[in-house]
């Protein structure tokens, strides 16, 4: 899940940046994106694999801890 993940933040981090142009601030390139996403991908891969074990609990029927 973590390539995932890390991919996920890489794209939300380079559309941030791009927003943030709109603000006068300067623009992120995707590889600065992609440099900031590593560290930033572990604790979304944590809160992705917490989600997923949610959907499962709840499609077996069980209720989460």
């Amino acid at each position: 899940m973590w390539p995932f993940a890390t991919s996920a933040v890489a794209i939300n981090l380079f559309m941030v940046g791009l927003i943030g142009t709109w603000l006068g601030l300067p623009a992120l390139s995707p590889y600065n994106a992609m440099w900031a996403s590593l560290p930033l991908g572990l604790p979304a891969t944590w809160a992705v694999a917490r989600w997923v074990r949610g959907l499962i609990r709840e499609a077996e029927g069980r209720k989460q801890a």
